[in-house]
């Protein structure tokens, strides 16, 4: 963030940057050009061919940016009536998912993560927890084995890490969804893949791979940062721990606080400019380069002059992109995360960190910057088995609606996740169920 803000401090809202491999382009720092390069796919599109750098052959095949950026038969890299059929594909499929029944499978299997440490009185939470659960409720959608979720997990690390396993993890992975996709051609279920595969868009099998890539990758990678950084904030932030424990802000609100401070991705590739154009008084060619620095756009003193103050229930940050191509599966990161963090919290309600503050290490790539360890102590609990009636129904699907709603492109506004009025905080359930007793 520091870097951010020296490159706006001497070239203003567009700055000249290099990017891996020394390939030029330009980083959108300030919130309202970040918007405008976002709402006008007509100058700057998601389309990579039109990239100067490939067409005059200056990117290596072996660059580890092009997992992240090249081409694809998706609906990020098209536009026009191209994404509003694959957009309108993609939304209809998601919305055939229970949002209460993504949130019970999450119940469950973070009582099966916490169930593992909470005899030891010690946890990782990174490893143990926020890398853990987002895939395990990823495959469940996708309507993968379990078992692959360990392996996708590392290979999707080094892929948004732009490591020199990149493009190696990108073919494993790739290869995982065809043979998923080659699957549900015989054997179809209540998942995302089988339902791109029968959707009235008639995509073909390398566009249904592509949404699965597209949807594992962005949903795995950003919700485990935000879990982590979540939990971090709760755990470290007197502000965070004082607002919880005074039932006036709840795991949502906190939720919402790390998107506009600690976006999981710092940086979102890329656009290119279909054309000579301006922003922020830069001249920019057509076929130029841009990446959103959202973590920069989002502390912009031009929509937040104190950073201090709290931005509960303020959803206009830029942690999911916005225009046409706003991610599709915001809603499910949030339901994952604050679902998560609640229930580690109410299981574990004098957790607190097992190092200073100071002493956390970090990683960072072109792309993002995620915590490496989130080390935690608290008074060993004992387990005791779930008898299996009390087990939350698997099921995160529902049967399909006559005619299932598409997301408006472009829309900034989120179905609500939560039914049955606002949450509570997690301090107010812990002393109800100490009242119990």
């Amino acid at each position: 963030m520091r870097v951010f803000e020296q490159l706006r401090a001497k070239h203003g809202a567009v700055a000249p940057v290099l990017l891996t491999g020394d390939l030029p382009g330009w980083l959108v720092l300030g919130y309202r050009e970040i918007l405008e390069v976002l709402r006008t796919p007509g100058r700057f599109s998601h389309d990579s061919r039109i990239w100067n750098e490939l067409k005059q052959g200056r990117v290596p095949q072996d660059s580890p940016v092009l997992p992240v950026i090249a081409w694809r038969p998706d609906c990020l890299s098209a536009d026009g009536e191209e994404h509003r059929r694959l957009r309108d594909a993609i939304n209809e499929s998601m919305g055939r998912f229970d949002r209460r029944g993504i949130r019970r499978y999450v119940t469950r299997f973070t009582h099966q993560l916490i169930d593992a440490f909470a005899a030891d009185g010690q946890a990782e939470l990174v490893t143990q927890f926020a890398q853990q659960l987002p895939m395990i409720v990823l495959t469940q959608m996708l309507g993968m084995p379990e078992e692959y979720g360990p392996r996708i997990v590392e290979a999707a690390t080094e892929l948004v890490k732009g490591s020199e396993k990149a493009v190696a993890s990108h073919q494993y992975i790739m290869e995982v969804l065809r043979e998923l996709v080659a699957r549900k051609h015989t054997a179809p279920g209540p998942d995302l893949a089988s339902w791109l595969i029968d959707h009235p868009a008639k995509l073909s099998d390398e566009e249904v791979v592509n949404h699965l890539w597209l949807v594992l990758i962005a949903a795995n990678e950003n919700t485990t940062s935000l879990m982590a950084s979540t939990l971090r904030m709760v755990l470290t932030d007197q502000r965070f721990r004082a607002s919880l424990t005074g039932g006036h802000m709840t795991l949502p609100d906190a939720v919402e606080q790390v998107l506009w401070d600690e976006p999981p991705t710092t940086v979102v590739p890329a656009r290119w400019a279909t054309c000579d154009t301006k922003l922020a008084g830069r001249s920019i060619q057509a076929g130029d380069m841009l990446v959103l620095g959202v973590a920069g756009g989002n502390v912009d003193s031009a929509v937040r002059p104190d950073l201090n103050t709290p931005m509960h229930g303020n959803r206009s940050h830029l942690a999911f992109g916005g225009g046409p191509h706003e991610c599709p599966g915001r809603d499910v990161a949030r339901a994952i995360a604050d679902t998560a963090v609640d229930a580690l919290l109410m299981r574990l309600p004098d957790i607190q960190l097992s190092v200073l503050e100071s002493e956390l290490l970090w990683r960072s790539s072109t792309w993002t910057r995620h915590l490496v360890a989130l080390p935690v102590q608290f008074a060993p609990r004992r387990v005791d088995p779930v008898p299996a009636a009390r087990r939350p129904r698997d099921t995160a699907a529902r049967p399909a609606p006559q005619s299932a709603p598409a997301e408006a492109a472009g829309s900034t506004q989120s179905p609500p996740v939560h039914a049955g009025g606002p949450r509570r905080s997690w301090w107010q359930s812990v002393k109800r169920r100490l009242l119990r007793r």
